[in-house]
């Protein structure tokens, strides 16, 4: 059978799926699209624009398994019954980004981590695009990437890469991996076996060669002990806050951080960059490494570190109202990304947290509560394990399930120079459509006060 012949079915229509879709119809595929739930009209409409076969509310067993290959967005688990069918018949399972992976050369940066990701990858896009290349930023962020090779031909690819996507990711390959960090997260889909989320998050340098670079955080143990376990080909780079390195990489001191790439080193002062915070000098070294590596002037990168205007629903400063500040972090939808938004609080807290709990384990937020926050207001449905875990440091915890009624409350617990933090520690598809709509709601309710 010629490959233009080839009958693909996609599970899954949103992003993702619509981009690998279209892809695959500009490809020659016969295209199959099928999702278990209704699908967004702004996506359905776009299915019906490109005379693309879909179906919704519901699986076709007979349609999916009559498949050559399925391609699986990221938000559908790999151990429910009808995917274990579809590799049982010996039908290839592959995600969106191995797809689109097949039908471009460009100069690949791919990021991923348990947190930092988002910022991290539009950081590099900036600079890059700052520096006048012809780049696109894709993948868990934004547009898919199957999309953006569809409908353009860039020359460099900045991908924000989920554990879920690296799972079904058998020959891609990065010519610039970046792993910021490997923190539990996501413990639900992986049968709350760290070790598996951690394998997972290692996939970003498979099928690196001696040519290609991995970037890493040598601050974390998790990282070292992995790499070490690991016969990693790429040329290693990696940024520390804890000493400084003789090797390839970057590090911070006091008040600079310290570049050092191959024979080319630079500084940048720590005052001067538009992400503060110790979690963003992380992201900040990361961005610079690769950068470098892409061999973009060092005026180019320290200019746009130094304007950065940073992400939506990652500590984005909403507004202040009344002396009391809100500060929307909904992106945090793990414990440690709590835990570097509550780091960083130099006021007194009212926190607005919770969700859909993913196996979270919360003691690493109690000393840090304990020290910052005056009261806790619960956004979910089940808030009984953040109750039991932190009502011995935070007397004053209350439930609620709206962003209005959260916003409301931490208004009238707040007293003037305080901060109100949405900083949730969980998903949000407990009570929202997305962590985007918990952040939404809750600037709109901040705007309403």
């Amino acid at each position: 059978m010629q490959e233009t012949q080839k009958h693909i079915v996609i599970l899954g229509a949103a992003e993702s799926g619509l981009g690998a879709a279209i892809l695959a119809q500009k490809q020659g595929y016969k295209v199959w699209v099928s999702d278990n739930s209704t699908i967004k009209p702004i996506y359905r409409k776009e299915l019906d624009e490109n005379n693309i076969s879909f179906e919704e509310n519901g699986h076709s067993k007979e349609m999916i398994l009559s498949a050559d290959e399925v391609i699986i967005s990221p938000g559908i688990p790999l151990n429910i019954p009808l995917v274990n069918e579809i590799k049982q018949k010996g039908i290839s399972v592959i995600s969106e980004i191995e797809f689109a992976f097949r039908y471009t050369d460009a100069h690949i940066t791919a990021i991923t981590g348990s947190n930092g990701k988002t910022t991290t990858a539009t950081l590099v896009y900036k600079i890059m695009k700052d520096d006048g290349l012809n780049v696109a930023l894709a993948g868990n962020i934004g547009d898919s990437f199957a999309r953006k090779v569809a409908q353009n031909n860039y020359d460099y690819y900045v991908l924000e890469i989920s554990s879920f996507q690296l799972d079904s990711m058998f020959k891609f390959k990065a010519n610039t991996a970046i792993l910021l960090n490997i923190t539990p997260d996501h413990l639900d889909r992986y049968n709350y076996d760290f070790s598996k989320y951690a394998s997972s998050k290692m996939r970003i340098t498979q099928n690196q060669q001696s040519t290609d670079a991995f970037i890493y955080n040598s601050d974390d143990t998790v990282i070292t002990e992995a790499i070490a376990k690991q016969d990693i080909k790429a040329q290693l780079y990696s940024f520390t806050q804890v000493e400084e390195l003789t090797i390839n990489g970057a590090y911070r001191t006091n008040k600079q951080i310290h570049f050092q790439i191959n024979t080319y080193k630079f500084t940048m002062d720590i005052e001067k960059l538009a992400l503060q915070g110790r979690h963003n000098a992380y992201n900040t070294m990361a961005g610079g490494i690769a950068a470098k590596l892409i061999e973009i002037r060092k005026d180019s990168i320290k200019k746009s570190l130094s304007n950065f205007q940073g992400i939506q629903h990652r500590l984005e400063k909403v507004a202040t109202v009344r002396g009391v500040s809100f500060i929307n972090d909904s992106k945090a939808t793990n414990v440690n990304s709590a835990w570097y938004a509550l780091e960083s609080m130099t006021r007194p807290v009212i926190w607005i947290m919770g969700g859909q709990d993913k196996g979270n384990d919360y003691s690493s937020l109690v000393p840090l509560a304990d020290e910052k926050v005056k009261a806790i207001v619960c956004l979910g449905i089940d808030n009984q394990k953040i109750i039991d875990t932190f009502s011995s440091v935070v007397p004053n915890i209350i439930e609620t399930q709206t962003a209005e009624d959260a916003t409301l409350s931490s208004f009238y617990l707040a007293q003037p120079g305080d901060i109100v933090l949405l900083s949730p520690a969980c998903s949000s598809f407990d009570l929202f459509d997305s962590y985007e709509d918990r952040g939404d709601r809750f600037k709109r309710a901040v705007q309403d006060l």
